[in-house]
């Protein structure tokens, strides 16, 4: 039986081309043979893209430091179980700075193939436009939005040498002390930067910002008295509060948080209407083929929907909240609106 070969420029295999009966037969015969083989050896491996994924570890930025951040424990605890359900490990790199700026356009101008994800947080997605004239990349465009996976409320806490046991005694206290009472942030223009700035104006008071470079360190030096009072996600400061190290004042949400039944809104503490909070929830570049980004949002949603996860969240004080990819495309937009006036309002500006 003569074969005549071919190779295919996809996969570089050599494939046979047989005559039945074992004859020669004219070239146009071979030629029709050589370019249905040709057609079939390329056609084998043509599965649609990201029918592998993933075929390798993954690498999820966090776009602040490690340590005990509310996105640094989210982030975390959701890498874990994607490990788990994906097959491949899920790799935490932490890229922090300019209050999540610089972590965020790394996964931006990344190779578009879900092998880089980020942790999408509102301080670099939704305030980070209206606060750097220079953002590096677009929260809308630049991303392929995969899910959002919880909403955290904040809280205002200070260190325990602060002679306030409520809202109404830290702001008689910032009035009596002009300037001088001290508040931290994960970076400027971030949101909790952003909710004591908001304080300040509703309370009426002056006090001075200090700008670190990420909740974990700012929260040290709030729990040893170099700075007396931080406003953050619950989640970064929740084991702290419940272990007496650090004092909560007011909750920044409209509701009280099931984690502290007895801690009174900030809202209800003479500050109608205060809120500030944030959420979670993972990104891919632009132009990630959406077969990849329909598997991590179905693993992501079956992580969401877990009552181990839902009680882990719920223990950190967050809450789940998940979205679908159009769905938190949109919600990132509205979020960009609401808070650009806000932010022009304060004149929050980069250090």
């Amino acid at each position: 039986m003569r074969t005549v070969g071919t190779d295919c420029p996809v996969t570089g295999e050599r494939r046979p081309v047989i005559d039945r009966d074992g004859m020669r037969r004219p070239g146009a015969r071979r030629a029709l043979g050589a370019v249905l083989a040709l057609a079939l050896c390329c056609a084998a491996p043509g599965a649609a893209p990201g029918a592998d994924y993933p075929a390798r570890p993954i690498r999820l930025v966090v776009p602040y430091p490690p340590g005990a951040s509310t996105n640094d424990i989210l982030g975390r605890a959701i890498a874990a179980r994607l490990t788990a359900r994906l097959g491949q490990q899920v790799v935490v790199d932490n890229r922090s700075g300019a209050s999540g700026t610089i972590g965020s356009e790394l996964v931006a101008k990344a190779t578009p193939d879900g092998y880089t994800l980020l942790v999408a947080v509102a301080s670099p997605l939704a305030v980070g436009p209206s606060v750097y004239t220079k953002l590096g990349f677009d929260p809308v465009t630049d991303f392929a939005h995969v899910a959002r996976i919880a909403t955290i409320p904040y809280v205002m806490a200070v260190n325990l040498k602060v002679p306030a046991r409520d809202i109404r005694e830290f702001i008689a206290l910032a009035k009596s002390r002009p300037g001088k009472v001290t508040f931290a942030s994960s970076g400027t223009g971030g949101s909790p930067h952003l909710c004591s700035e908001l304080f300040k104006v509703a309370a009426g008071v002056d006090m001075l910002h200090v700008p670190y470079k990420g909740a974990g360190i700012a929260t040290v030096d709030v729990l040893s008295g170099q700075v007396q009072m931080f406003c953050t996600g619950l989640t970064a400061l929740s084991a702290h509060i419940r272990a007496g190290r650090l004092r909560a004042l007011g909750l920044a949400s409209l509701k009280r948080s099931p984690l502290m039944p007895d801690l009174p809104t900030i809202a209800e503490q003479g500050l109608p209407g205060f809120e500030v909070n944030s959420w979670t929830g993972i990104v891919a570049p632009a132009r990630t083929p959406a077969a990849v980004v329909k598997r991590l949002y179905g693993e992501l949603a079956k992580i969401t929907a877990d009552p181990d996860f839902v009680a882990f969240l719920q223990g950190t004080g967050a809450e789940p909240a998940l979205m679908g990819p159009d769905e938190f495309r949109a919600y990132i937009k509205s979020e960009i609106a609401k808070y650009a006036p806000v932010v022009k309002a304060i004149g929050i500006k980069p250090e």
